[in-house]
């Protein structure tokens, strides 16, 4: 369909990507395989489906993969209020990364509204 690194939506939640792995090095090493295993799957779960929706053939495959995008930032929205709240991130950085995930969500559901659109447009 597109190339991936050309949307604005995915080159913001690589960002965010690279920069959860980075704090939550920092994260107790008892979350190893708990709390750090599962924010780093679902934030780099974000930008990976949107790549390997942009390779799928229809409007309806790609926006099935935006969901999965728009799901997997849900839980990234709420692990890091965990995280905050287990005083694994101070409420600075929280908020900062609140108001990224919330900007990658609004921009998730408007680019799933125009790919829906067009796919009942040109019935693809």
């Amino acid at each position: 369909m597109q190339n991936y690194r050309d949307l604005k939506v995915w080159e913001k939640s690589h960002k965010l990507t690279l920069e959860v792995y980075k704090i939550t090095k920092a994260f107790p090493s008892s979350e190893t395989y708990g709390l750090t295993s599962q924010l780093r799957r679902s934030v780099s779960s974000i930008p990976t489906n949107i790549a390997e929706g942009c390779g799928r053939h229809t409007a309806l495959d790609f926006a099935n993969f935006l969901q999965n995008s728009l799901g997997s930032a849900n839980e990234v929205d709420y692990l890091l209020l965990l995280s905050k709240d287990l005083e694994y991130l101070d409420a600075t950085k929280f908020i900062e990364l609140e108001t990224k995930i919330n900007e990658i969500r609004a921009m998730l559901i408007a680019l799933i509204k125009k790919v829906r659109g067009v796919q009942a447009t040109y019935n693809l």
